[in-house]
């Protein structure tokens, strides 16, 4: 990437997060590669908690991205991937962004950011589950130094799911 980066603020999500996560995620756009919605309330309040809990006993969680006003843009960062198929076992890193903040790099910024974050807190490589045709997510895995390292099937979809690699 060539021009200069955005600052991004990454903090562990509060309670108040889940409101601004799931408004910003209702957008159709948004939601494309995760289900063409977004979830109830409950399930992003369940998931901020859940990303407090890795905060604290992993040193890393899915933290919300701040932008220059104080607002609410999205969340990136990592966890342990958290489903039965794909890259067990692994630290997955992802990201999703409100759609009036796409092609501005804040993505790329808060990913480098959060390898930086990861690398601190011991882990040694990460990967990103990306679906087949997310061209937008599978440009930041390559702006962030990622190969593509495996495809699996995605369960729900019987698509493609790529998986990126990166070791730190």
């Amino acid at each position: 990437m060539n021009r200069a980066l955005p600052d991004v603020r990454l903090r562990v999500p509060t309670d108040e997060d889940a409101f601004a996560w799931h408004r910003i995620f209702a957008d159709p756009e948004v939601m494309e590669f995760h289900g063409g919605k977004a979830a109830e309330l409950s399930v992003y309040e369940e998931l901020t908690a859940r990303q407090r809990r890795h905060d604290a006993e992993l040193g890393f969680c899915l933290w919300t991205m701040v932008g220059p006003e104080d607002e609410v843009l999205g969340f990136t960062g990592a966890q342990p991937w958290p489903r039965e198929w794909g890259p067990k076992g692994e630290i997955e890193i992802g990201w999703r962004l409100g759609r009036a903040h796409w092609g501005m790099g804040y993505v790329t910024a808060a990913t480098l950011t959060t390898l930086e974050r990861v690398r601190a807190a011991g882990v040694s490589d990460v990967v990103a589950v990306v679906r087949q045709g997310n061209e937008r997510s599978i440009a930041v895995t390559r702006r962030v130094g990622m190969e593509l390292a495996e495809v699996f099937t995605h369960p729900a979809t019987a698509e493609p799911a790529h998986c990126y690699r990166l070791a730190l």
